[in-house]
């Protein structure tokens, strides 16, 4: 680490962070069920949807034989779980999910 923070420095920007939730999807026993490829493309629409609709901030698929994503949503720890209980591949048992409350700060960004 090359950069100086200073105490003021984390204060101030704590005092920035916005709530958000983060959902972890994690591959479950059934990933491989009749059907799973259609099963799969409909998670991929509702969630690239619920990015559009602002629901989701970030996704990020995980290229992982365990995880399967993960997405910073915008929405209450509590709405994003009864969110993602609705997922296609949740209700197929393909993925589970756990939903964490977290923080970020402005000027965050994927490129």
């Amino acid at each position: 680490m090359s950069a100086t923070v200073t105490d003021e420095q984390i204060r101030a920007l704590a005092a920035t962070a916005k709530p958000y939730s983060l959902a972890l999807l994690h591959w479950g026993q059934q990933r491989t069920v009749d059907g799973a490829d259609a099963i799969e493309l409909e998670h991929q629409r509702r969630m690239v949807s619920l990015r559009a609709e602002g629901l989701i901030a970030i996704l990020c698929p995980v290229a992982s034989d365990t995880v399967a994503g993960v997405a910073i949503m915008t929405v209450s720890a509590e709405e994003a779980a009864e969110i993602m209980a609705d997922d296609p591949c949740v209700r197929a048992g393909m993925m589970r999910c756990e939903v964490h409350p977290c923080h970020g700060f402005p000027g965050d960004a994927l490129a």
